[in-house]
């Protein structure tokens, strides 16, 4: 039985998510109303997951979340509203500590909670099994509170390809945890980065331009959401549009970042597997290096697996450092990883391989 603490202001969203719950039936569920109620709630209930509202009256979702993670820290996730607002807010609820987010339903909320229920339960079950280290992100939480500084870099594509064809290609995939992870390896490239840098991190629409918004701001890199066909180039980094797939396609000027439609064949978007497929069709595989962080599910893992098999090279993030260990380890686990590292290792692990012969 899993103890789980909703946080929210609206009766109707403690209502719509207690009644998820425990129709599961492998919950015990206990609520609060805002920030306040959920800090005494926190001490008196000891609940395994949160589910915490951003917008609250008397203390909001990130106070509270702040206070949590001193506290007594605990998997928390976020339930966000679909606007951009909501988006930088989760961003930085991320970056505070919390482990993944749900966005909330849309318009008549009895009639979403079909699609809403399954996502929230899944979503809650993987945090219940994180187990949080009291330092649980205080770097992300200190970079958080703090302001970032403009960060100095040339203009796009200034970095040269080699001979003026693209050297190599970078391809990232990412899940829950998978925010605050992209932005410790990619804040710490350099802006002479040689290769392009393909993200498939699993997000809504609505969140991804403020993800590449954020990073772009933190990295030396030039960080941008791909919505059109977009030449890869070297010196930045594609952040694929949530919701809908990105893939590697040709044209005459070169390989090309492909916005397409989510696939129904594939569970998680962006797809990190259609993704890493498409390259292997148009780009040897010896240019191509995959890397898988923490997330839920497998996505990523079978193409990465068979990226290695055909000459290219993998990096699988460790477990010690994965908020969850389901997307690499199950790259571990099929023998597709050709390094294993720990968060904070991986720039480091990307930087030798771009520069290996």
């Amino acid at each position: 039985m899993i103890r789980i603490l909703v946080v929210d202001d609206s009766a109707l969203m403690r209502r719509v998510l207690g009644s998820a719950f425990e129709a599961d039936g492998g919950f015990e569920v206990a609520f609060a109303r805002d920030g306040t109620e959920a800090l005494v709630q926190l001490h008196a209930f000891r609940p395994d997951v949160v589910t915490l509202d951003v917008q609250m009256p008397r203390m909001d979702g990130l106070s509270c979340l702040d206070r949590i993670m001193v506290e007594r820290p605990c998997p928390v996730v976020m339930v966000s509203s679909l606007t951009s607002e909501g988006a930088e807010a989760t961003l930085e609820a991320l970056e505070l500590g919390a482990v993944d987010f749900v966005p909330k339903p849309g318009g008549v909320v009895s009639l979403a909670i079909d699609d809403f229920a399954p996502v929230l339960i899944e979503k809650v079950r993987a945090a219940s099994q994180v187990r949080l280290r009291r330092s649980h992100r205080l770097a992300e939480r200190l970079r958080a509170r703090t302001p970032a500084s403009p960060v100095a870099r040339p203009p796009i594509g200034a970095v040269p390809a080699t001979g003026g064809v693209l050297p190599g290609l970078v391809i990232i995939g990412t899940s829950t945890g998978g925010p605050p992870a992209l932005e410790a390896v990619l804040s710490q490239l350099p802006a002479s980065f040689p290769w392009p840098i393909l993200v498939a991190q699993h997000m809504p629409a609505a969140f991804t331009a403020s993800l590449a918004r954020r990073l772009d701001g933190l990295c030396a890199l030039q960080v941008t959401e791909v919505t059109r066909p977009t030449p890869i180039l070297a010196g930045v980094v594609h952040i694929a549009r949530g919701d809908a797939d990105m893939m590697v396609s040709l044209r005459a000027g070169g390989p090309i970042a492909l916005p397409a439609p989510a696939s129904p064949s594939h569970r998680w978007h962006p797809s990190v597997d259609r993704l890493v497929t498409s390259a292997l069709a148009h780009l040897p595989p010896q240019q191509l290096i995959g890397v898988l962080m923490t997330g839920m599910g497998n996505d990523g893992a079978a193409a990465m697996a068979a990226l290695r098999q055909a000459g290219g090279r993998t990096i699988a993030e460790a477990e010690e450092t994965a908020v969850v260990w389901g997307m690499p380890g199950e790259l571990v686990k099929a023998g597709g990883a050709s390094l294993i590292a720990p968060l904070e290792a991986i720039a480091a692990g990307l930087a030798a391989l771009v520069a290996a012969p």
